[in-house]
This record gives C-alpha cells, sequence and structure tokens, in this order.
C-alpha cells in the first residue's frame, strides 16, 4: 500500500514550494536528539549538503510517486541503511536511527511540512484535504516501517502529537547550528563552477533561505535557539511569499509535481536491473523474505 494516484498527498506533496520549507523541515528533524547524534556522528552533510539533498529529494519522491513496489524498495534501503546508524551521543545517551520514537518524529515533520508549505507559500488546504492528506501520509509511515501504534490516528491526534514534539522533544544543539549555518553559507553543488560565479547566487539564495527557515520555525524554537527575528525581517518574508503565491499561479497543477513525478520514475527504473539480477532474471517486490 502507498499513496494513491490522484489523492491529495499525491497532489500536492511533491508539489515544488514544499522544497523551500526543506532547510527548516531539517533543523526540526535534527534537534531531536536521536537525529542530531545520527547526523553529527554518520553523515557528511556538512561537507557535501547538495548530495545529500539531491538523495533525499529523490528517496521522498520515490515513496510518494514510484508505486507500491518502488515505495516498499526505498522504504527497505533506508531501513537497511539506518540500521547501522548508532551510538553514543554527547550527553551520554545511546542512540539508534531506526528507534520508532525518532523515527516517527522524522516522518512527522515532513506530514507538517507539506500542509505548512501550502499555507505560507499557496492556498492553505482545506480540512476535509488535510484529513485526507493525513490518512494517505499514514499509509507512508506504515510503508517506512513504522507500525500502527506509533502512529496517530487522525489529524488532530498528530496535531496534539506534534505540538508536544516540538515542546518537550526538541533541543539546541550542534545538529542544529550547523545546518543553520550550511543554509546561509550555500556550498557550490559542482566544483567546476567559479566562484566570482556562485558566490553571488549563494549570497542571494543563502538569504532567502535562512529568512524562510528562520521566519517559519516556531517561535519557541527560534527562542531555543538563539535566532532573532525583527519585524523588518517579517516584512520581508511576507513580500517573498507573496511572489511566491503569484508565481506559482500561473503554474499548472501537474506542472508543481513534475519534478518529483519524473525524480521517482527515474529511480524505480534505475533501480530495476538490481532487483532483477538479485531475483535470477525475474523481478520481484523489495522486501520479499524480510
Amino acid at each position: 500500500m502507498g499513496v494513491r494516484r490522484g489523492s491529495v498527498a499525491w497532489r500536492y506533496f511533491g508539489d515544488a514550494r514544499n522544497m523551500l520549507l526543506g532547510p527548516q523541515i531539517l533543523v526540526l528533524q535534527v534537534a531531536h536528539p536521536v537525529v542530531g547524534a545520527g547526523v553529527l556522528e554518520h553523515s557528511n552533510y556538512r561537507d557535501d549538503p547538495w548530495r545529500r539533498l539531491v538523495r533525499t529529494f529523490l528517496s521522498l519522491s520515490t515513496i510518494v510517486y514510484g508505486g507500491e513496489r518502488g515505495a516498499a524498495s526505498e522504504a527497505a534501503r533506508l531501513r537497511a541503511l539506518h540500521r547501522e546508524i548508532k551510538g553514543i551521543d554527547a550527553a551520554g545517551r545511546r542512540y539508534h536511527a531506526l528507534n520508532p520514537e525518532a523515527y516517527l518524529w522524522v516522518h512527522a515533520t515532513l506530514v507538517q511540512g507539506g500542509v505548512e508549505a501550502h499555507r505560507i507559500f499557496g492556498k492553505p488546504l482545506t480540512p476535509e484535504q488535510i484529513e485526507e492528506y493525513y490518512a494517505d501520509m499514514r499509509e507512508v509511515g506504515l510503508v517506512l516501517g513504522l507500525r500502527e501504534h506509533h502512529l496517530p490516528v487522525d489529524w488532530a491526534a498528530f496535531q496534539d502529537y506534534y505540538a508536544h514534539g516540538l515542546v518537550t522533544r526538541l533541543e539546541d544543539n550542534q545538529a542544529v547550528h550547523d545546518v543553520i549555518e550550511s543554509v546561509h553559507r550555500l556550498k557550490k553543488p559542482f566544483r567546476w563552477i567559479p566562484g566570482p560565479l556562485w558566490w553571488p547566487v549563494a549570497v542571494l539564495a543563502g538569504r532567502i533561505a535562512g529568512l524562510v527557515t528562520a521566519g517559519t520555525l516556531p517561535p519557541l524554537l527560534r527562542e531555543r535557539f538563539g535566532m532573532t527575528w525583527t519585524p523588518g525581517q517579517e516584512r520581508r518574508l511576507r513580500r517573498f511569499t507573496r511572489l511566491v503565491r503569484v508565481l506559482m499561479a500561473l503554474v499548472i497543477p501537474p506542472l508543481r509535481i513534475a519534478g518529483a513525478v519524473a525524480a521517482a520514475a527515474w529511480t524505480v527504473r534505475a533501480g530495476e536491473p538490481a532487483r532483477e539480477q538479485s531475483s535470477g532474471g525475474t523481478a520481484q517486490p523489495a522486501g520479499a523474505g524480510q
């Protein structure tokens, strides 16, 4: 089971506007102590953020738009990848990336991010759409390996869970500040790009990404992370969100998710030879026999 073609999650999760909240979502994720420790000790995000972002985009696109087999295959790959991410953090606490509580939090930030992106940069989803969207994304959580008892039963229960997590579970840590710094100081995606050409792009993109990240974080987290937010920044964020709304209104809905759909199709096709080879020439659903 996965996301149904034409469902609310299908129509809205891969919307290009959601990518604008990518850095904010990553901050929310690494603020969880288990996720933050795993990123600090097992990730090359600081050295190669673009590769990490591309892989994340391909992975999420495949789970939502890759069909039942593509989603199952990618979910199995993610579980295998995270199985060895474990250790002891700076506070002496043991952590494991497959801890259901931490795994659920990462999933929750993506669920919430999809709703928030449309509220901020587009037309907010209706209560009926949000309920259907959450039901779809709850199925995604099950595909990822979470269990029924891990997942809030409906949107209202999810909102209670999410608000409680923001207040009680997230903490200021080094991973949070590493992500924030990387947002403001964007590295070149390719080494061959001349520095004088990349510098103005990096400055502009960094300012916009930093503004969106700080402005869309809950105020209690801005305070917890030591981030400032002024009336001038609020006005600039509002102008930027209005610009995004105007520009995206000119794009027909299917094109808004075209990048994610194409990425999923490419990933699924690229994985077919490996599945056929592992099954003796006959493709089989990933995860079979596990």
